[in-house]
């Protein structure tokens, strides 16, 4: 197998998936569900076509998840004018909080064979390939 950025990539994803998996289960959320909750805990009151555009995800999707949100109690969908708002409840509050800590988490976890200095330069080399391909 070839040693690529592509190849870590992908361990690291799969490892991802499992541990936020496993981390948000108790909370009744999957991994699907936690950029759905992410962005709306950082967005109040967006509508679901925002959320649609920014996830880059299609309007089906996007509206199974708001409505499973929804359903668990993680989100409320409030009619206004001309469209619906999507705000967290305090149950989604709640989840939002852990969610960014599984990040955090994942990291200490994962590469605590790395120094303080190397840490930053890893992050900082990786936000420059980021950067140079203008996707964030």
């Amino acid at each position: 197998m070839f040693r690529t950025l592509s190849y870590y990539s992908s361990i690291f994803y799969k490892d991802f998936v499992n541990y936020t998996s496993q981390e948000l289960q108790t909370l009744g959320l999957n991994y699907g569900s936690l950029f759905f909750l992410i962005y709306i805990g950082k967005n109040p009151d967006c509508t679901p076509s925002e959320l649609t555009k920014a996830l880059q995800v299609d309007w089906g999707h996007s509206q199974r998840s708001i409505t499973k949100l929804e359903e668990s109690g993680f989100l409320t969908r409030e009619k206004s004018d001309r469209s619906y708002h999507l705000n967290l409840t305090p149950k989604g509050l709640e989840a939002f909080q852990l969610s960014h800590q599984v990040f955090f988490d994942w990291d200490e976890a994962n590469l605590q064979c790395l120094t303080d200095t190397e840490y930053k330069e890893l992050l900082k080399l990786l936000q420059k390939v980021v950067d140079q391909k203008g996707c964030e």
